[in-house]
């Protein structure tokens, strides 16, 4: 059913380092089109089709990324862009954004959504996105969603499931126990074992003057700031780096008692890495996964388990590799292991402390 009071605020900040070489400063992951055809934001605005439409969609994003998401959202209207002078967490981004919507219908749901993540059926997302439109709007609270976790990962918060409170089958509304910040991989076992937590997506859904009124509460101070000025004021510049920079689950979600879950009922890959590509789609005809450019090429000999991702129609040859990771973007290139995908970061980071601006 639409739902005329629902307002979706995608986070498309963040710059992305585990995607290096294709990903830098100048063009983030969320703006690549790493899961699909079209770049992640576009993706997943288009995932709101039919539930919400662009004249209710809100991007939050970095001051320096404005054109890029302008460029990968024409239709997105301009007073919909809100531009952070300075990146503060996702507290600040989500307080940002819930007085913005609070401006609009301050009665109005919000659901709030990273611009990074790949999610399919898209049919399944709308429905849950829907009845938890439905369970805030008539129960209140501050409702997340969490994944059925098929491994032990630590690379994810999870969420320890409490009493059932209503709803059945993938809607079901359960209270939240306690939050769990990426546990170790003994721990994770035993949440997994235990059938008791929940992944923590990073989506959720709340009422507006609920999510309001929890800041109020436990963040006061940026509350009260972002009360007083619009993400359209020129003050903002002035005002905003002074913010506490913390995660919105921290700084409130872990502290209410307001917290709700609900398990989402489809496909959901938080994209975290080169790793994460080959959940995506299918491998070829020798075990490799392929992200290439229309007019470039893959071509192995007694390789598999490898990616392959190319942003220019050139030519990647494999001979005699197992598992690896081999991005080509402008004038770099990356090798390493698939387990090792997540430590791209500490190329960026030798980067960065050698001062090569250039390949960030």
């Amino acid at each position: 059913m639409p739902h005329s009071d629902l307002y979706a605020v995608i986070m498309a900040g963040g710059s992305g380092t585990r995607f290096w070489p294709a990903s830098r400063t100048a063009r983030p992951k969320q703006f690549l089109p790493i899961a699909g055809a079209r770049p992640m934001l576009a993706e997943t605005a288009a995932r709101m089709e039919g539930l919400v439409p662009f004249e209710r969609i809100l991007v939050v994003t970095a001051a320096d990324q404005a054109q890029l998401v302008r460029d990968c959202l024409p239709e997105l209207p301009a007073e919909n862009l809100i531009a952070e002078p300075v990146a503060r967490n996702t507290a600040a981004a989500v307080a940002l954004g819930a007085f913005e919507v609070a401006r609009r219908d301050p009665r109005a749901v919000q659901v709030v959504l990273p611009a990074d993540h790949h999610i399919t059926p898209v049919a399944d997302f709308r429905a849950t996105l829907s009845a938890g439109a439905d369970e805030v709007r008539e129960h209140g609270g501050l409702l997340t969603f969490g994944i059925q976790p098929d491994h032990p990962a630590t690379g994810y918060g999870y969420i320890e499931v409490g009493e059932g409170l209503r709803g059945k089958g993938a809607h079901r509304v359960s209270a939240v126990s306690r939050f769990f910040e990426k546990p170790d991989l003994e721990r994770a076992r035993e949440f997994l074992g235990s059938g008791r937590f929940l992944w923590n997506a990073g989506i959720f859904c709340w009422r507006v003057d609920t999510i309001l009124e929890a800041f109020a509460r436990y963040m006061p101070d940026m509350h009260a700031t972002l009360s007083d000025v619009a993400a359209s004021d020129p003050r903002i510049t002035e005002v905003y780096p002074g913010l506490e920079s913390a995660p919105v689950d921290v700084a409130i979600l872990e502290r209410s008692d307001q917290v709700r879950t609900m398990p989402i009922a489809y496909t959901w890959n938080d994209v975290g890495s080169w790793a994460a590509l080959p959940d995506l789609s299918a491998a070829d005809s020798d075990g490799n996964w392929r992200r290439l450019v229309e007019g470039a090429e893959l071509i192995s000999a007694d390789s598999t388990g490898c990616l392959a991702y190319a942003e220019e129609p050139e030519l990647i040859a494999l001979v005699g590799c197992e598992d690896l990771v081999v991005v080509r973007s402008g004038k770099t290139t990356l090798v390493c292991p698939r387990e090792r995908a997540q430590d791209v970061k500490l190329i960026v980071e030798a980067l960065r402390a050698r001062g090569s601006k250039e390949f960030l």
